[in-house]
């Protein structure tokens, strides 16, 4: 009988348009960064204003970018802890293919002004039927795969893949619910402060689910991976699942304060969200120390420095997010930039890094090398990607905590201090710093880009023969991560 092998094909193709759409993303990102210093930038075009380029930078950062990632990642995990060919080798392609072509639809229908207005979903309701159709797949993959496993034990990364695969499916059909009018518009089937409570806990769960839970799948695989060590503890990382889906799903009201939503549902949101930080940092610090008694590595190989620096980021993120969701802390925060600062030092630096991270690690197995083209080169990327994700978090940090105080500040008569545009003028050179802080993180980017293409020109597609029989793999943590996968 011919051996069977692992489907590394549709990991390939993921892998690789992560950079693309990466450096995509990243450049979009600059660009409307720009736009804030030197609004002519938008050349007077309607496609190229702010507005328009805005959300097309967050759907490619996080769906594109962020979203071929996590395909990639999860297919490349769940065979490899399994032990058994990815399920449904057409319905895998299809699930490339159809998220590519949901990405060029968003391409065009955002910067063309046609939205649904809603916060990372505002495609409109035929592409929303095209995420529907791609995400069924991707889940029948997935779980499809599991159930065919060769080994007993069911590694907790794909508990965490699986539940972010279910939960971003109820949350896009939920939000997405809308009554199309034309064949590019439609209206929200909710209306006025259900509609907000609804897009919310849609919005929240989306960085809960999508850009957490499906990351920390990837944490838990490749730092024991990389570092050559089993996971610090099992019994935690179950204890961390658990308690993080549960408590995630009712954050989402933190981002109503003091507006029309009933007060007790805001003050849940802000309970849930100040418990979410006990998970949060247990499975951060489950992370960091799993490099007990390797800790030497750290020094010499960048592969764990990208993805040690981006758990300290997530843990850093996961303490500030339920600082922000205190009520008299969010009258401060709330509408300035330090919320910018809050998104992106978890989206550059947890998201974005732990990515680079799994990609790196990835890509020399998929194209049949030991290692990148260069390591020298994923140094360099480290380096120039951290001091830009810095510059621009400590830059928005202080714009934001100024605009706020200088928003609230009141003379003695009873009238505001500052008018709108004098805090406008005051944040001006924190724009400056902001964007070269996207500068350097998209330089980065190139970087990767070029090591990469230099790694699959040296390599060649490679499709390694499955173990004939798989031993059940331990409970207690030493990891199908290590020993197996």
């Amino acid at each position: 009988m011919q051996a069977q092998t692992y489907n590394y094909s549709v990991v390939r193709q993921f892998a690789v348009m992560t950079v693309v759409w990466g450096v995509v993303g990243m450049l979009a990102g600059v660009i409307i960064a720009a736009q804030l210093l030197w609004p002519e930038l938008n050349f007077d075009l309607p496609w190229f204003s702010y507005g328009r380029l805005r959300p097309l930078h967050t759907n490619a950062v996080i769906f594109a970018f962020g979203g071929c990632a996590l395909f990639a990642s999860s297919y490349y995990i769940v065979q490899r802890t399994c032990q058994v060919r990815l399920f449904g080798g057409p319905l895998a392609a299809f699930t490339f293919w159809g998220w590519q072509l949901v990405i060029v639809l968003a391409a065009i229908t955002l910067p063309l002004g046609i939205t649904s207005g809603k916060e990372y979903a505002e495609l409109e309701w035929p592409i929303d039927i095209l995420i529907t159709l791609v995400w069924v797949s991707y889940a029948v993959v997935f779980f499809g795969t599991v159930i065919k496993r060769k080994v007993a034990h069911l590694y907790v990364a794909n508990w965490f893949f699986g539940a972010f695969i279910l939960t971003v499916a109820v949350l896009h059909l939920v939000n997405s619910a809308a009554l199309p009018v034309s064949f590019w518009k439609s209206y929200s089937a909710y209306a006025g402060v259900q509609d907000a409570m609804i897009q919310w806990w849609y919005g929240h769960n989306a960085v809960g689910f999508f850009l957490t839970a499906g990351f920390l799948g990837m944490m838990y695989y490749f730092i024991p991976k990389q570092a050559e060590r089993p996971v610090y503890s099992y019994r935690l990382s179950v204890v961390h699942f658990w308690a993080l889906i549960f408590t995630y799903m009712w954050a989402g009201p933190h981002h109503l304060h003091y507006t029309a939503l009933p007060d007790w549902a805001q003050s849940i949101g802000m309970l849930f969200s100040l418990i979410l930080l006990a998970p949060s940092w247990g499975g951060m610090i489950n992370g960091i120390m799993t490099l007990s008694g390797a800790w030497h590595k750290l020094r010499e190989d960048p592969i764990l420095k990208f993805l040690i620096v981006s758990l300290s980021f997530y843990g850093m993120s996961t303490f500030e997010g339920p600082m922000m969701s205190i009520k008299t802390v969010n009258a401060l925060s709330h509408y300035t930039d330090w919320t910018v600062g809050h998104v992106h030092s978890g989206a550059l630096g947890w998201v974005g890094l732990v990515s680079m991270g799994a990609i790196y690690y990835m890509l020399p197995r998929l194209f049949g090398l030991r290692e990148m083209w260069s390591t020298r080169l994923i140094n360099v990327h480290f380096w120039i990607s951290t001091v830009g994700i810095v510059l621009y978090i400590a830059a928005m940090w202080i714009a934001g905590v100024m605009q706020g105080l200088m928003w609230r500040a009141v003379s003695d008569d009873g009238s505001l201090t500052y008018t709108f545009v004098e805090g406008v003028k005051a944040t001006y050179p924190f724009y400056a710093i902001r964007l070269l802080g996207g500068v350097l993180y998209l330089s980065g980017m190139l970087v990767m880009g070029w090591n990469v293409a230099k790694t699959i020109a040296a390599g060649r597609a490679v499709e390694p023969v499955i173990p004939s029989a798989g031993p059940a793999m331990a409970a207690a943590g030493h990891a199908a991560s290590v020993a197996h996968a």
